[in-house]
């Protein structure tokens, strides 16, 4: 019987106490969000009618940790924390690679990814306010299963609206969210100012997350019992997810391994910071030489072929501007199974990290990245999102590559979630009726074309 470790497995007294903020390393500050009237920096008051006080000065601070309240880490025991993280040896047996492949289990929990990571942290924070509605947008379907479950916890009632061709693709990703007791729009929807304009253009407009903020975010500030919940892009939102990377630091040093590739998919870019960011704290102080790879889809390539500007956050224009990759927040999304990736901009903070050389990225379309998924669960027996197939293919181009050069490299990546709730995506690979949406360089042009220009 071969000895060959195969996973590591925490105990419930090494789960994180403190979340690990980036802010603290990053080479310098973040542009400051600006009020798109006068193109100024704003304050961060304004937030404090969306989003709970506890996540607004998290939003803006530099603190290295900001401790995890003891509710909120119970929760996190009760729901699989700390997650295993298992190598891959079937799929480098496949790939042929001398290559080892690690992979950090996020899909284990009850919500099926790293997604209950903030949920928890942010309903708790809402809970101890008082706030008794939560508005939030999904894509396709994590963010939402997973705040419906947190909200359900902590006694919060929660409206999600749905961009539409996930809406129309996961039918039990919704169905999972009502369960828990949330209130589901297929977005744009009729509920709202901004979701009656989008389908005054296109009565069948597939959504996007881009939309889908806005009418969250509307429904909010015309209701006063109610806040707003965010599943990505914030520095809050990814701060929650370092969980994620403070355990994998421990299991790698279980297997006595150090990284040489850290990859993950990027929408916003929560799952694969969350991985990430605590090997980043090393390379941001000299202390690593480890290598940084983000995937996201060629359907809406923000980092491979968009700017690093300023840019809305939502696709209605109501929320202030940021600095981050964009192809531009009028960008109309195709409807891909990866609806989680479907949003047009990134995290400002992992932009940033782009920008300067810190990390790079890669782009795939449907077919490649599906083919990846498959390649694992005939492996590995497990059947990934189609948001997380984008960092198992990252993960074996980089493998083939060592396998070429003869590298006896080490990878590791996020698996964010797992696909049972998106097996159409799988249907329609087998059946061959994926479409690779590639945009062509106007429809990109036109997009950033409108944007404000800020000097």
């Amino acid at each position: 019987m071969s000895k060959t470790q195969l996973k590591a497995v925490l105990t419930q007294d090494q789960l994180p106490t403190d979340y690990y903020n980036i802010q603290h390393d990053l080479p310098e500050p973040l542009p400051p969000p600006l009020d798109p009237r006068t193109l100024q920096p704003m304050s961060p008051e304004p937030l404090l009618r969306l989003f709970a006080k506890e996540c607004v000065m998290q939003e803006v601070s530099t603190q290295e940790f900001i401790p995890i309240p003891e509710e909120v880490r119970e929760a996190y025991l009760r729901l699989g924390r700390p997650t295993p993280l298992y190598r891959a040896t079937r799929l480098e047996q496949k790939l042929g690679t001398p290559a080892k492949i690690y992979f950090k289990r996020e899909d284990l929990n009850p919500a099926g990814s790293h997604k209950p990571n903030t949920a928890i942290a942010q309903a708790y924070y809402h809970r101890k306010e008082g706030t008794e509605r939560l508005t939030t947008e999904t894509g396709a379907g994590q963010w939402g299963s997973a705040l419906a479950l947190a909200t359900a916890l902590f006694d919060i009632d929660l409206t999600v609206y749905m961009t539409r061709a996930s809406y129309d693709q996961k039918p039990y990703r919704r169905t999972l969210m009502e369960v828990y007791g949330a209130e589901v729009h297929a977005s744009p929807s009729s509920k709202t100012s901004a979701g009656k304009k989008f389908l005054g253009q296109d009565p069948n407009h597939p959504g996007s997350l881009g939309i889908a903020i806005s009418e969250a975010i509307e429904d909010c500030v015309t209701h006063d019992n109610t806040k707003y919940a965010l599943g990505s892009v914030l520095n809050h939102v990814l701060t929650h997810q370092s969980v994620i990377g403070q355990e994998a630091k421990l299991q790698m040093e279980e297997f006595g391994e150090d990284p040489d590739y850290i990859v993950g998919c990027i929408g916003g870019g929560s799952n694969y910071a969350g991985l990430a960011y605590p090997f980043m704290r090393d390379k941001l102080r000299g202390r690593s030489d480890a290598v940084f790879v983000a995937a996201e889809p060629k359907a809406v390539p923000s980092t491979t072929r968009g700017e690093y500007r300023y840019d809305f956050a939502d696709t209605g224009e109501t929320t202030p501007l940021i600095k981050m990759h964009t192809v531009g927040h009028s960008y109309q999304c195709p409807p891909i199974h990866a609806g989680g990736l479907r949003y047009h901009g990134k995290a400002p903070s992992m932009c940033m990290l782009i920008d300067k050389g810190f990390m790079r990225s890669v782009a795939y379309t449907q077919n490649e990245i599906m083919d990846a998924g498959l390649l694992l669960a005939q492996t590995e027996g497990i059947v990934p999102a189609p948001e997380s197939n984008h960092a198992v293919k990252a993960a074996v181009d980089i493998a083939l590559e060592c396998k070429r050069k003869n590298e006896a490299k080490t990878i590791l990546f996020n698996l964010s979630g797992h696909g049972l709730l998106d097996l159409k995506a799988y249907e329609d690979k087998l059946a061959n009726k994926l479409i690779d949406y590639e945009p062509d360089s106007a429809a990109l042009g036109k997009a950033l074309e409108s944007l404000p220009v800020v000097r």
